[in-house]
């Protein structure tokens, strides 16, 4: 029995020697940490919750159409600051494609990277994500900074941020979608 305990360790840390020298498998090892470790966004409190200044903001689709934000003031807002080469990111874009296909007319999803088009559009058919992903072309009214990635804001109809979650998280939670149903109701 104690020959077959050494092996067991023996074999963990070769796993663990691989994974930190392999750099092809720190990825999708960081990946599957942060599913693991990711749980629904809480809202925030009413007195937290602050408004957006405005919502003067240009963003370009992937076909270079100018898209101004204040086309979904009276929304509810789903705001992502994202890129392609980030494991957090990667990690919950699983659970926010099935929210989008539940609440996609409903909601607006807004997902922003700083990447090209074509590096994110790519990133999408290859995952089949049919989330709608735009660059910036003016800076993002305050508060919403989205300077660490990902950072998520969820904006009510009347502008103020319910939701302002940073780091990765489980969008496709009974709590966010009720969250999301209440808001919907105002």
């Amino acid at each position: 029995m104690k020959l077959f305990k050494n092996q067991w360790s023996n074999i963990i840390i070769i796993v663990i020697i691989l994974v930190m020298v392999i750099p092809q498998t720190r990825k999708p090892v960081q990946i599957f940490v942060n599913k693991l470790i990711s749980f629904a966004p809480s809202v925030n409190d009413e007195e937290d919750q602050e408004k957006l200044a405005s919502y003067d903001w240009v963003l370009e689709d992937k076909r270079g159409k100018r898209i101004e934000f204040s086309e979904f003031e009276n929304e509810v807002v789903v705001v992502n600051f994202w890129a392609t080469w980030c494991p957090p990111c990667i990690a919950e874009m699983p659970s926010f494609q099935e929210v989008y296909e539940d609440y996609g007319e409903k909601v607006r999803f807004i997902f922003v990277s700083g990447e090209q088009h074509q590096t994110t559009d790519n990133y999408m058919k290859r995952k089949r994500f049919t989330l709608p992903s735009y660059k910036m072309r003016t800076k993002a009214p305050e508060p919403m900074l989205g300077k660490t990635l990902p950072t998520t804001y969820v904006i009510s109809k009347s502008g103020k941020i319910v939701i302002d979650k940073v780091g990765s998280a489980d969008w496709n939670s009974d709590s966010f979608r009720s969250t999301l149903d209440k808001l919907l109701q105002e």
